[in-house]
């Protein structure tokens, strides 16, 4: 098996123990905790990590289309489908008593959700999925046609206009061209870590964070990957997430980061948590409001639900992983290389 990258892994299990708390917070009407947003101040470039990550150890997408779509599928499209039935299961198993209750959704349901989102009624993460589909194939393409690649260079306009245009693309596949873009930053990276040295990395690495804090402190502009929605200035939460990403992926992989057992065990099973906390989520608040018991306004909800949904997540990464139709884990054949792994 191939030694992982633990600077990376770091990051992924960072990335999610960030995004689950999100939720958590979100959840029990936390989110706005003057603490809170500080952190969000300050971290809103993770998501886009993802992005940059599949980058950097794809060191080309190229070859016949129709394999790599037929992989691309079972790798994330059928785990799109899977979980978000999941999460819907989760969610109109509770629906009935909601309206015996409450007489309304708690969430209001609508048709036009099926072609306006990529996300499903009780699994919202699984946006990702197919964003992280689109955006693989839309990068595969632009390597078809020699030097086609360099349009990237326009797509954050593109998805800056998407924006200012109320993000119209149906599927929520308005966040596909800045997926690619930082895709491409991702390449770029890996191509400057193999060629240039280690400590000349290192240095324009912390060149790089340097500036990014100082970016976000003087020029703050806030990138939210899940609906490519901008706060403060576009400009400059897109150049915060590009030195953000480059910054601190190149101190780390520089400096060689040992395994972290607690996050980078997180990291090394991303889509596992990635996948099932959300439907935890809406079954723990789902089964509390069944009762007229809210968890909205709970901070003590809080302390609760975060061990409850990490200890379940890590406890099912083994029974999750071993089936590949919801993981998307499928065992490759030995001459395929690991430039195709999603997590």
């Amino acid at each position: 098996m191939k030694e992982r990258n633990h600077a990376f892994d770091l990051l992924c299990g960072i990335c999610i123990v960030r995004m689950v708390t999100l939720h958590i917070m979100t959840m029990c009407g936390k989110n706005e905790e003057s603490w809170w947003v500080e952190i969000m101040y300050w971290s809103y470039f993770f998501m886009s990590f993802f992005f940059f990550k599949a980058g950097y150890f794809n060191k080309g997408v190229q070859g016949e289309t129709w394999p790599y779509l037929k992989d691309r599928v079972r790798r994330l499209l059928v785990p799109w489908a899977t979980c978000g039935l999941l999460g819907n299961a989760v969610y109109f198993a509770f629906l009935p008593r909601m309206l015996a209750r409450y007489h309304k959704p708690i969430e209001p349901l609508s048709w036009d959700h099926l072609w306006e989102t990529s996300s499903h009624y009780g699994n919202n993460p699984t946006w990702f999925l197919l964003s992280f589909f689109a955006a693989y194939m839309v990068a595969h393409l632009l390597e078809k046609v020699p030097r086609l690649h360099w349009l990237v260079a326009t797509f954050p306009f593109i998805g800056v206009w998407l924006w200012q245009m109320g993000n119209p693309l149906w599927l929520n596949l308005n966040n596909v061209f800045m997926g690619v873009f930082f895709f491409y930053v991702g390449r770029l990276w890996s191509w400057l870590m193999a060629h240039a040295g280690r400590r000349t990395m290192l240095g324009v690495s912390l060149l790089l964070l340097a500036a990014f804090v100082t970016c976000n402190i003087l020029w703050h502009g806030n990138y939210s990957m899940s609906n490519n929605t901008f706060r403060g200035n576009p400009w400059a939460g897109l150049v915060g997430v590009s030195l953000a990403l480059t910054g601190i992926a190149g101190c780390l992989l520089a400096l060689r980061v040992p395994r972290i057992p607690i996050i980078n065990y997180i990291g090394e099973h991303s889509m596992v948590f990635f996948l099932l906390h959300y439907p935890m989520l809406y079954a723990y608040k789902f089964a509390h409001l069944s009762f007229g018991r809210s968890i909205y306004h709970h901070l003590d909800e809080v302390f609760v639900l975060i061990p409850i949904i990490f200890g379940l997540c890590a406890w099912l990464v083994p029974y999750f992983e071993s089936v590949p139709w919801l993981s998307g884990r499928y065992v490759k054949p030995h001459s395929e290389t690991a430039k195709h792994a999603v997590t």
